[in-house]
């Protein structure tokens, strides 16, 4: 175990830096850099079967019966009464899928979508309904 990681701590990383400000601040001097070799770009590789990323919320199918705000173990699902549909903040969600499974309509299903990032917490990205 000790042999491997004095290797790590030598090797080069295989990953993109992310976020984009480890960039270049020029885009011609960023595919300069890729072109001599500087920069190495690893091509993204697709989500697996049943990723598990933002929820996404049908409300036509939805029939308000509150089985999602029930199981959902971070609070993370709002009964909006007057609307008779739920809200969902998806920077409390823990993306369990406990919601989705127990919907009986099939109104929310899992996205592939992970890059949920951002520096305001009520940004409506992060709030679906």
């Amino acid at each position: 175990m000790i042999g491997e990681l004095i290797r790590q701590m030598f090797r080069r990383p295989f990953t993109n830096l992310f976020p984009a400000k480890y960039a270049p601040s020029s885009p011609s001097r960023f595919v300069e850099a890729v072109k001599k070799g500087e920069i190495k770009i690893n091509p993204p590789i697709e989500t697996p079967p049943g990723f598990r990323g933002k929820i996404v919320y049908d409300r036509e199918k939805c029939i308000g019966c509150r089985l999602c705000t029930k199981v959902c173990p971070s609070d993370a699902i709002e009964y909006i009464e007057d609307k008779k549909k739920i809200r969902i903040y998806v920077n409390r969600c823990t993306f369990c899928a406990q919601c989705t499974d127990a919907c009986p309509v099939n109104a929310l299903s899992m996205s592939n979508e992970f890059l949920l990032s951002t520096t305001d917490k009520n940004s409506k990205d992060l709030i679906v309904e």
